[in-house]
């Protein structure tokens, strides 16, 4: 039995959720069956979709790396082609000036045009579409994504959806059979499926519409009262949200496409009107948001959250992957704050995966993260550890980090750890913008200054070269002696991080006093001693 044997085998009963979702695609088309065959266009399409009306943001691309991972579990289950769109909506009406970007008096004169005729606010590229669809596909160039990048605009305007868009015409009182019951009252008299862009202002109009000539596309509206005849075709319209969505299933074939856990209704009446134009809706499930500090939900227009460049400043890109992995379905909060952990348990569940066997690394995060092509390589540091090294440095530089390493793990480099080398750069920029300002050593209290006299009395009679367990061993044994008068062990631990590192939460103290040495580590008690 061959390796690709063994996984396939594997991949069909794991419950890792990326091949619970690829299993569904599996059985969209009988591939598990003898009677089993690719579809007629000859490849299995994914879809990511975007709507280019605010600077991306986190969760747009987390979408992108979660349908990558089920379309790299397809692989393991099936040899039949796939593709990945990267699809933007960058017809659509510009509805809102977002908050958080230049030029806003100047984009408020576009409201109602489509995106890619808004002028760029930041005067780099010929349309704010075209500013926010370079931003998307940087990011996801940068994290080596196989995508197709794919315009409403340029599909639109080639004629590509004519076809569909005829379509739509022909089967348009079904449409309407379907949208009009979920409409307000006074929404339904004015609903259209489509969307005719105005030959007079440039404006996608949002106004009723009737059918004349379903093959040449013909509809008649009013248009600041005068009654237009013009066809659709061409980029001459667009579609109303959901439509529009359900006409993109239908013409692109589409068999995976997941949404945010708020489109779930959206999800539901474009699977119908899929279905009303003779398609087959995509198979896919409704994932949580992103959530920021204060538990609200991540708004591009708003831009609260975490941004792209925050998360990959202060750590690095599987840190970011990591998280994403991690329950789709829970609703997560996204802030500064849970960097740090998400780095370390990605090297943790890294660390793990060579020893595990076959069945385990499907369930492991980091095998979805490298679509099981692990990087080689370790740390003989944590990530929280390196921070709380930084922090009691102050004003460090890199190479003053290094300095420390070497004389904790000999030999390390930034030529033999440049993952590690990475990760310092970091810590530093994270120490420097969110620990720093939050440090406040404490005085200790009696009880505790008694016990950091015994620590510093007993670090001083170890060797330089003292392991960390060794030391770990001592920290333990003070902090369980009675004589000092600790009611838990971890009542100990909290007045080390407060007294020594001005944290409320810190590392195995064993390992942090081996890494800074024990003589900087009993000038620390000595500081705090005299605080």
């Amino acid at each position: 039995m061959t390796m690709s044997d063994i996984l396939r085998t594997a991949a069909t009963a794991s419950k890792a959720w990326p091949y619970e979702e690829a299993r569904k695609l599996v059985k969209r088309y009988k591939l598990d069956e003898k009677e089993g065959g690719a579809p007629d266009k000859g490849h299995i399409l994914f879809e990511t979709g975007y709507g280019p009306s605010g600077l991306p943001h986190i969760g747009t691309f987390n979408e992108v790396l979660r349908t990558t991972m089920v379309r790299n579990a397809f692989h393991a289950l099936s040899d039949i082609p796939t593709r990945l769109v990267a699809f933007s909506d960058d017809l659509d009406g510009f509805r809102k000036v977002p908050d958080n970007v230049p030029n806003q008096a100047m984009l408020a004169e576009y409201l109602g045009k489509p995106l890619t005729q808004v002028p760029d606010p930041f005067e780099k590229y010929e349309s704010f579409a075209h500013h926010n669809n370079a931003r998307l596909r940087a990011f996801l160039d940068s994290f080596g994504f196989d995508y197709e990048f794919v315009s409403a605009t340029e599909r639109y305007q080639a004629g590509a959806f004519d076809g569909a868009l005829r379509q739509v015409l022909r089967r348009y009182q079904a449409i309407m059979d379907i949208m009009l019951p979920t409409l307000r009252k006074e929404r339904q008299a004015t609903y259209s499926p489509v969307l005719p862009i105005s030959p007079k202002s440039g404006i996608v109009l949002q106004v009723p519409v009737e059918v004349i000539d379903a093959e040449t596309g013909i509809v008649r509206f009013v248009d600041e009262g005068e009654t237009i005849e013009q066809s659709i075709l061409g980029g001459a319209a667009k579609l109303q949200w959901k439509v529009d969505w359900a006409m993109r299933w239908y013409a692109l074939g589409v068999d995976y496409e997941m949404a945010g856990k708020d489109l779930i209704d959206s999800v539901t009446q474009s699977s119908k009107i899929c279905r009303a134009l003779g398609g087959r809706p995509p198979e896919g499930f409704n994932y949580e948001m992103f959530l920021d500090e204060k538990g609200e939900k991540i708004s591009k227009s708003k831009g609260n959250g975490l941004s792209l460049e925050q998360w990959l400043t202060y750590g690095p890109q599987e840190s970011l992957a990591f998280y994403a992995y991690r329950e789709p379905k829970k609703a997560k909060q996204l802030h500064m704050g849970v960097i740090p952990r998400a780095v370390d348990e990605y090297w943790q569940f890294r660390g793990n995966y060579a020893k595990q066997a076959v069945e385990q690394q499907l369930g492991n995060p980091v095998h979805h993260i490298h679509d099981g092509q692990l990087p080689q390589g370790e740390l003989p540091v944590t990530f929280g550890l390196l921070l709380n090294l930084v922090g009691v440095m102050g004003d460090a530089s890199r190479e003053q980090v290094w300095s420390y390493l070497q004389n904790y793990a000999p030999g390390a480099s930034a030529q033999t750890y440049p993952e590690l080398d990475a990760l310092i750069g970091h810590a530093l920029a994270y120490h420097r913008d969110f620990v720093a300002p939050t440090l406040r050593r404490r005085a200790p209290d009696v009880n505790e200054a008694a016990a950091l006299r015994q620590l510093d009395k007993e670090l001083a009679a170890l060797p330089t070269s003292a392991s960390a367990e060794d030391i770990q061993n001592i920290v333990y044994a003070i902090g369980k002696d009675e004589t000092f008068g600790f009611a838990e062990l971890r009542d100990w631990f909290k007045a080390l991080y407060q007294t020594l590192l001005g944290a409320d939460q810190g590392p195995r103290m064993g390992s942090f006093i081996a890494l800074y040495g024990i003589e900087n580590s009993r000038k620390l008690i000595a500081q705090a001693l005299a605080a």
